[in-house]
């Protein structure tokens, strides 16, 4: 699977095969089942995490026990808890397989030490950190300021891929409205 990533940072970045090949050895491919765990809320998270093929969820749960979606990842994307990596502190957030799952996964040290030696992979990170700012930026924006009916639409628009494979109360959780009405707003949809 690691081909996968390879093909993916092809696309994104000039890289040598040589340079790719180390981070192929820096890298372990692990294979997750439908509902498996990765992170738990309490653990330090200390991992790069691609998936190369399924879908997993980031999420976390409130004082009364409900879970919520903040981010889904598919193919060719990425899945982490940034600040626990970061920071190096207890994650809040569990991240669970919602498919069979292949990942590939590296080391915050391993990850590390690939950043300081392939300038192509740096540049690449920062790329990436930065359109994940950016998409972190568009996503409080429209869950403060769309109608239920807006933030449906517009995540059936920008990631069209996740859509169809994850559960509605997950998608629910994710936009920040009931279960209920997204029923309601699929329903009107339907209809016209």
């Amino acid at each position: 699977m690691f081909e996968v990533f390879g093909k993916y940072l092809r696309q994104k970045v000039d890289i040598s095969d040589e340079d790719l090949e180390i981070i192929r050895a820096a890298s372990v491919e692990r294979k997750l089942r439908k509902w498996q765990s990765i992170l738990h809320e309490g653990e330090v998270w200390r991992s790069n995490c691609f998936i190369a093929s399924g879908c997993c969820r980031l999420y976390r749960f409130d004082k009364e026990g409900t879970d919520h979606t903040l981010r889904f990842g598919v193919e060719n994307w990425w899945i982490t808890d940034q600040e626990s990596f970061n920071q190096e502190t207890p994650s809040e957030y569990n991240i669970e397989a919602l498919a069979a799952t292949t990942v590939i996964i590296w080391t915050k040290d391993k990850w590390e030490e690939l950043l300081r030696t392939i300038p192509a992979l740096k540049s690449f990170n920062e790329k990436l950190t930065a359109n994940a700012y950016e998409a972190s930026q568009r996503r409080i924006f429209y869950l403060i300021s769309y109608s239920a009916t807006e933030k449906y639409f517009e995540f059936q628009k920008t990631y069209p891929s996740v859509f169809n494979r994850v559960p509605l109360h997950m998608v629910a959780s994710y936009l920040g409205i009931s279960r209920e009405t997204l029923s309601r707003i699929r329903k009107e949809y339907a209809k016209s």
